[in-house]
């Protein structure tokens, strides 16, 4: 039997070995000028077990440690004799020049052949596989469990559990001490390939990363339009090296979570702060115009030296939830204080000098004007009460860091602390591609079905037609309240002019509504477009009186339409071709990092 290499012929020992029953693996050789004359392969049961030999003499505590703690891996030597031997003949090939079959040992039932070491091993696609689970947050363990249910069974994986977390263990390895700089150097492949992709870097006085910032085109071309409110916020660390994640977020025309940026900091002082907000600046070109934080001190620093021009607002939730500590036991377990406390901070229909009054009154009432947490919180009420910027342009769009929170939970999902940066960055992609689709479903959901109508009024087609599903749905239910709940009291001329008194069924007060036909301006005294870019109830009751039957354009904000974001942006249509397999390898780091261990290993253990 001749086979033109060794290889081939191993291959052939292989197949025929686990027919058998047993395993072969390569063993001695002769060469000649560098040429292999002679090659054994051998039965995997071939030799007899290695033993380490331990002083027992001298350290017999240490001793019995070691072998206690050496793991009790059985040997499978047996000594078997079984062999062949190929031999280099003038033609260049190889023809097997003897042949020992007899084993000393029995044989793998055909049942079991699944468990035989030449039966484990992963091919590229399952480690490819592995790979995408390990996106999703999947660990090998329960990726092992899911290919054994998809498959049929266990004997139909190939390998086990173990070999699947050392598969993960060795490209831990392979990463190793390179991990940080291949993080750093996809996102600057990135930078260099993907247009209009932004990121920073810097690292500390020892050389280590301190800050990592980056942001594609399509975050950038959510920015431009849903940038007027953003909130960051670092709550927890995602990765071995104790980094912080700091993401950056809006609110998108759904009304839903939106990520303008990721980033990454060793350090919440303020100077890594200002270097992070600078980055975000350089790379949107414009501050935002409010931002919603906690209390950390750093970020107020580097909010007011960076972003001079923007609204900074405090939590309000942040400061809330800290009420009960700082009240002492009695109050706080006191429910008629805590709906009079809720009921003066969280309304948005106080006016500045109408709130001081109520909340004066509230120290009064519960003998707190002594409290130095409740009089510092009063002393910053500019920054937090909503009675202070009530009248500013969408400011009822975002009060509390509860969108970050939501976003940190959000990414929480898919990240773990024992990930290594370039696993992190993957999994943040993962996440993207996620919140992508999520709103490219809400999209279609928006373009392509019909909600139903609860009012026969036409102002409320015209709004399914203008706004987003969930959008619509909010400026239904004040269509149908402006329909079913609210009347007229009485109206007056004002110039070109007409107030109307609207009064809400079952609700104290009127509400002045201001409206010039002429000109089709329209102002109520609840301030809720001026809050959320949305028409009220007592609007669209005076609209309906005065009948409006067209939306009126002017009180239509961009940021909640449908069409507001194209459905296809560059980043979705960007020709890769044009910048090579280069666009490819910086947007799949880990496979790439697969295929590089698989060339070092072929390279190193040769079929």
């Amino acid at each position: 039997m001749h086979f033109q290499s060794i290889d081939s012929a191993f291959n052939f020992y292989k197949k025929y070995a686990k027919l058998s029953g047993f395993e072969g693996r390569k063993h001695t050789q002769s060469s000649k000028n560098g040429v292999v004359i002679r090659k054994y392969f051998v039965c995997a049961k071939e030799g007899s077990a290695t033993s380490c030999a331990v002083d027992t003499v001298n350290d017999s505590v240490g001793a019995d440690k070691k072998l206690n703690d050496r793991r009790r891996r059985p040997s499978k030597r047996t000594g078997c004799k079984a062999h062949i031997c190929l031999s280099l003949t003038p033609k260049n090939t190889y023809r097997v020049s003897h042949v020992f079959e007899e084993h000393n040992h029995s044989f793998v039932d055909e049942e079991d052949y699944h468990l035989l070491a030449s039966s484990k091993k992963l091919t590229f696609t399952e480690e490819q596989l592995l790979s995408d689970f390990s996106e999703m947050n999947i660990g090998p363990v329960r990726a092992f469990n899911l290919m054994r249910k998809i498959r049929g069974g266990f004997d139909k994986v190939g390998v086990t559990s173990t070999d699947c977390k050392n598969f993960k263990r060795d490209i831990n390895l392979f990463i190793g001490e390179f991990d940080v700089d291949m993080a750093v150097q996809r996102h600057m492949k990135k930078k260099l390939y993907l247009p209009n992709f932004s990121c920073e870097f810097y690292c500390d006085e020892k050389g280590a990363l301190a800050g990592l910032f980056w942001a594609d085109e399509e975050m950038k071309l959510n920015y431009e339009v849903f940038g007027d409110v953003m909130s960051f916020d670092a709550t927890f660390r995602t990765n071995r090296y104790d980094l912080v994640f700091v993401p950056f977020t809006g609110i998108d025309n759904h009304h839903h979570n939106v990520t303008f940026a990721g980033s990454l900091l060793a350090s919440e002082t303020a100077e890594s702060y200002k270097w992070l907000l600078q980055s975000f600046l350089k790379a949107f070109g414009v501050a935002p115009k409010v931002v919603v934080t906690d209390q950390d001190a750093a970020m107020k620093i580097a909010i007011r030296d960076v972003f001079p021009d923007t609204r900074h607002r405090l939590c309000m939730w942040h400061i809330m939830i800290k009420v009960s500590e700082k009240v002492g036991t009695e109050l706080s377990q006191d429910e008629v204080f805590k709906e009079d406390i809720c009921a003066v901070v969280w309304t948005d229909a106080l006016e500045p000098a109408q709130f001081e009054t109520q909340w004066c009154d509230l120290m009064i009432k519960y003998n707190l004007t002594s409290n130095s947490w409740l009089s510092n919180m009063y002393n910053l009420r500019s920054d937090w009460i909503p009675a202070y910027y009530r009248h500013e342009h969408m400011s009822g769009l975002m009060r509390t860091t509860s969108r970050s929170e939501s976003e940190n939970h959000f990414f929480g999902q898919l990240t773990n602390t024992k990930l290594s940066l370039v696993e992190f960055l993957s999994h943040f992609d993962t996440a993207m591609e996620s919140q992508r689709f999520k709103r490219s479903k809400r999209d279609h959901d928006t373009r392509y079905t019909q909600p139903r109508m609860k009012t026969n009024y036409e102002l409320e087609l015209e709004a399914a037609k203008i706004y987003t599903r969930g959008i619509f749905f909010d400026v239904q239910e004040e269509i149908r309240l402006a329909c079913k709940n609210c009347m007229c009291r009485r109206e007056e001329e004002v110039g070109d002019s007409i107030k109307f008194y609207i009064l809400q069924v079952n609700l104290p007060g009127l509400h002045e509504v201001l409206f010039t036909p002429k000109d089709m301006v329209i102002k109520c005294s609840c301030n809720r477009y001026e809050q959320y870019g949305l028409l009220c109830r007592h609007a669209f009751c005076v609209l309906r009186l005065c009948g409006i039957k067209e939306f009126p354009k002017k009180y239509v904000m961009g940021r909640w339409t449908k069409d507001v974001v194209p459905k296809k942006t560059k980043v979705s249509s960007f020709d890769q071709n044009a910048a090579g397999n280069q666009v490819e390898r910086a947007s799949s780091i880990v496979h790439q990092v697969i295929e590089s261990k698989l060339k070092v290993d072929s390279a190193d253990h040769p079929a």
